[in-house]
């Protein structure tokens, strides 16, 4: 793989795919508390910017899963076009299934190994659903892993280890705890992690130091990412002086999004969405006084 595929697929998930100012609009709507409580050691700015970092987090791991899937398959792993129908009787996604000389490659994939007790339970009670619905299509023709990218930490390792042990005894199949550079040893492609190494390095050097709160500053790809959010999510925002006049208007500071709102709501055709311009057309009005 080329640095420039590397660099699309991590650009396009984590700040093209992800539409991150519609999701923190969404969550201080339903949870406004979380940004205006006074129990927090952190100002209302700073929960944001936390918020819109977390949502950097879960898409980076959204990234590799699709990297790893790129790698398997450059390398002639064939994926698996009905992993997920496997699993979707029962609700479950498969991070990776691929099959290579008549073998089923079954990764699951973390980020890395920082769980408490009752979520490293849950993984395991995930994995093994996951395990014995594969068994029960491919058979025992199975190689199982655990994968966790960060080979930094491996705080629950003697756990993962035993109850792996426990499974792989009990559904005989081979089942593999591994961090970092060890998965790709395993599937004989030990080259795959330098790559990675080395073009996460470039990467990391593109990247801005904060996700930037003026959703004003690219007007137009705001407005486009969050006009057709729910009304209900924009009623929320409205009817709440404390959001609108903290939060709101911190996020939107030159008003140019929320002017091109209001003609949005404006256009359409349901009351709601004139009771909304309105509204905001009303808010705007009082807070250019």
């Amino acid at each position: 793989m080329d640095y420039q595929k590397f660099n699309n697929i991590f650009n396009h998930i984590i700040f093209c795919k992800s539409n991150p100012k519609a999701d923190l609009l969404i969550n201080i709507a339903k949870h406004s508390e979380r940004y205006l409580g006074i129990f927090r050691p952190t100002k209302t700015k700073t929960k944001l910017l936390q918020s819109l970092l977390v949502s950097r987090e879960i898409k980076f791991g959204k990234a590799f899963e699709c990297l790893v899937g790129k790698y398997l398959k450059e390398y002639k792993f064939d994926t698996s076009p009905d992993k997920y129908e496997v699993l979707l009787q029962k609700a479950l996604e498969i991070d990776q299934l691929a099959k290579k000389d008549n073998t089923y490659y079954f990764i699951e994939q973390k980020m890395r190994d920082d769980h408490d007790s009752a979520k490293k339970r849950g993984q395991i009670e995930n994995f093994k659903e996951k395990l014995k619905l594969l068994i029960n299509r491919y058979g025992e023709n199975i190689k199982g892993y655990f994968y966790f990218i960060d080979d930094c930490l491996a705080k629950n390792k003697k756990y993962y280890e035993e109850e792996l042990q426990k499974l792989s005894f009990k559904y005989k199949v081979p089942l593999k705890l591994c961090y970092g550079r060890e998965l790709f040893e395993f599937l004989n492609i030990p080259q795959v992690w330098s790559e990675i190494l080395e073009y996460l390095v470039q990467w990391r050097e593109t990247l801005p130091d904060l996700p930037s709160l003026n959703f004003d500053k690219y007007f137009s790809e705001s407005f486009e990412e969050i006009k057709d959010l729910p009304p209900n999510i924009y009623r929320k925002l409205l009817d709440n002086d404390e959001i609108f006049e903290n939060i709101v208007l911190m996020l939107f500071p030159k008003r140019k999004v929320l002017e091109m709102l209001v003609e949005h709501f404006r256009q359409q055709d349901e009351t709601i969405y004139r009771q909304l311009a309105s509204k905001l057309a009303n808010k705007l009005s009082y807070h250019s006084k």
